[in-house]
């Protein structure tokens, strides 16, 4: 007779799962934070049906409710537990004129306020150090789990990212940033300077599976170059940024400079209109990136969604690891990533080893209880069932593992619970025009195709790679280095892993994760992701003279 988990349960797995993967002082930090740090608003022990949390919206300085409050159902057993105070049509006046307020040379430029800089390198200093510490490091852990169940490993590993970033970014190197370049010009007094220069009023959607790191990296990156954003995170996990914003409060960051909307999606599709901002980041969906682009005009930077691929080479060596990073890439965060591999081409090499069989032991380690596989938050069970059952259909195609809902659990039916599943689908039937959208269709959720190719069909895997309409990221996995460079320099995914130990997963501070191959794409993370996205160029001329002795006007030209 099997016992359903309660959500008390699971998070006390968690913790205790904590304990085994992080040293003794971490886990002891963990089990006494009882109480939340100086600037949380909310207890993360607390936050239930009875004592639920709530999330206030930010403008012109004031935290500020709703006349409409938005209740959460908590994915781990359907209960009301959050209620947000989401922002009505005829509510958004005052985000505008907040917005409307900002100078498109925005809050601080290379030429005006430039001891901004200064103020928000320590700003970063202060919060990065804030941050590093084990009970705020735990508070925000333990409340991405809340609100978007993922293994206590992957949530904290979200905290390290977005706090190794702020330290990045503190003291002078905000400043760094905005660093300009001149060039002699052709007489006496003539000097040109190219500026990165701020859009000045900006917007941030961002989505759900990273509450903490994608809106903070991008909001930090708007503000560094002088921007004045608001920001609109997926209510469904919009209080861990709330927490962080009373956190950047703390640290110095001035209250007028980010405004904070809860909002839906038609509410906040009138508020862009509007605001007009002069530029907008959008993470999110492709459909809905595609309405953006065209309601703002082209004044967007898109990081949607990617179909991302795997090609393990010709060249088996180290099974074990190819196998567990495999796991790792489709099914940590439940599948929940832009970046999880979504398709698997195996050369036929691979198909003589003991790959699929490690991978699916390793799927099936993955239980509730310690949030290794937990709730898929936009897909229903029944919709990642069906999907299943209409590739079934091709030829040749069959389950390899998974397939079949989770059992024994209590999460809402609003939300999708499925094993980690793996689906082959051979190669020719996955070119077939009448297939190709059906099998390269996304799945948020612990879901991959895998499919196998002969020494004599990469050709025909790079074919199907170029026809995929998403480029994000994508994983080459093999030593052999003229392998690498056929594929690589057939390909335009714009972060691509390379070597044995290659993934698809993985958006660290220190390198660029972004798509690749559409204009509007949009990065993170680095310098070079901040100046693309958070900036534009510009150019002054300084031509101050003196004049040649006896000059005198010219003739007409």
């Amino acid at each position: 007779m099997h016992r359903v988990i309660s959500s008390g349960e699971l998070r006390a797995g968690a913790r205790r799962a904590a304990s085994a993967w992080f040293s003794p002082a971490l886990a002891d930090a963990s089990s006494r934070s009882l109480h939340s740090p100086s600037f949380a608003t909310i207890d993360i022990e607390d936050i239930s049906g009875s004592h639920p949390g709530e999330v206030q919206n930010l403008v012109q300085g004031n935290w500020k409710a709703s006349i409409h409050w938005s209740w959460l159902l908590d994915p781990l057993n359907g209960e009301q537990f959050i209620k947000v105070a989401e922002v009505q049509e005829k509510e958004i006046k005052p985000f505008v004129e907040s917005l409307s307020n900002c100078p498109k040379y925005g809050l601080h430029n290379p030429l005006r306020g430039q001891e901004r800089y200064v103020m928000l390198g320590d700003v970063s200093a202060k919060a990065a150090k804030l941050l590093a510490q084990p009970e705020v490091s735990d508070f925000f852990t333990r409340l991405i789990q809340r609100v978007s169940p993922k293994s206590y490993n992957q949530a904290l590993a979200e905290v390290q990212v977005s706090q190794k970033f702020l330290e990045n970014f503190s003291g002078d190197q905000v400043r760094f940033l905005a660093r300009s370049f001149s060039v002699p010009g052709n007489h006496l007094g003539q000097q040109s300077h190219g500026y990165r220069w701020p859009y000045g009023p900006v917007a941030i959607i961002t989505p759900f599976n990273f509450p903490l790191e994608i809106p903070l990296l991008q909001l930090m990156g708007a503000l560094y170059m002088g921007n004045k954003p608001v920001l609109k995170v997926d209510s469904k996990v919009s209080i861990v940024m709330e927490q962080m914003l009373r956190l950047l409060h703390n640290c110095g960051l001035p209250k007028e400079d980010v405004d904070f909307i809860n909002s839906d999606g038609i509410a906040m599709n009138k508020f862009l209109l509007e605001a007009n901002p002069q530029m907008t980041l959008f993470t999110g969906s492709s459909r809905v990136a595609e309405k953006l682009a065209t309601d703002l005009k082209g004044r967007i930077k898109l990081e949607d969604a990617g179909f991302d691929w795997k090609i393990l080479g010709p060249d088996v060596q180290e099974v074990d690891y190819v196998a567990w990073m495999c796991d790792q890439d489709a099914y940590a965060c439940s599948g929940q990533k832009c970046s999880a591999q979504s398709i698997l081409f195996m050369h036929e090499n691979w198909a003589s080893t003991e790959l699929l069989s490690k991978m699916q032991h390793l799927a099936e380690r993955r239980k509730l209880e310690d949030l290794t596989i937990g709730p898929v938050l936009t897909v229903t069970t029944a919709t990642m069932l069906e999907h299943i059952h209409k590739l079934l259909k091709i030829p040749g195609s069959k389950i390899l593992f998974g397939g079949e809902a989770l059992e024994n659990h209590s999460i809402p039916e609003i939300y999708g619970a499925l094993k980690p599943t793996a689906l082959f689908v051979p190669l020719v039937e996955i070119l077939d025009s009448n297939n190709f959208e059906l099998v390269t269709r996304e799945i948020f959720g612990p879901f991959q195709i895998v499919t196998e190719y002969k020494h004599d069909q990469l050709d025909l895997v790079l074919d199907a790679c170029e026809r995929m309409h998403a480029h994000l990221t994508a994983a080459v996995v093999s030593n052999d280095p003229l392998f690498l460079q056929d594929v690589l320099g057939r390909s335009v995914n714009g972060t691509t892993y390379a070597g044995i130990r290659a993934r698809t997963t993985g958006a660290p501070q220190n390198h660029w994760f972004g798509p690749a191959g559409d204009p509007r794409g949009a990065g993170i993370g680095t310098p070079e992701a901040i100046k693309l996205v958070w900036s534009c160029h510009r150019e002054l001329i300084y031509d101050i003279g003196p004049l040649p002795k006896h000059w005198e006007v010219p003739p007409p030209t």
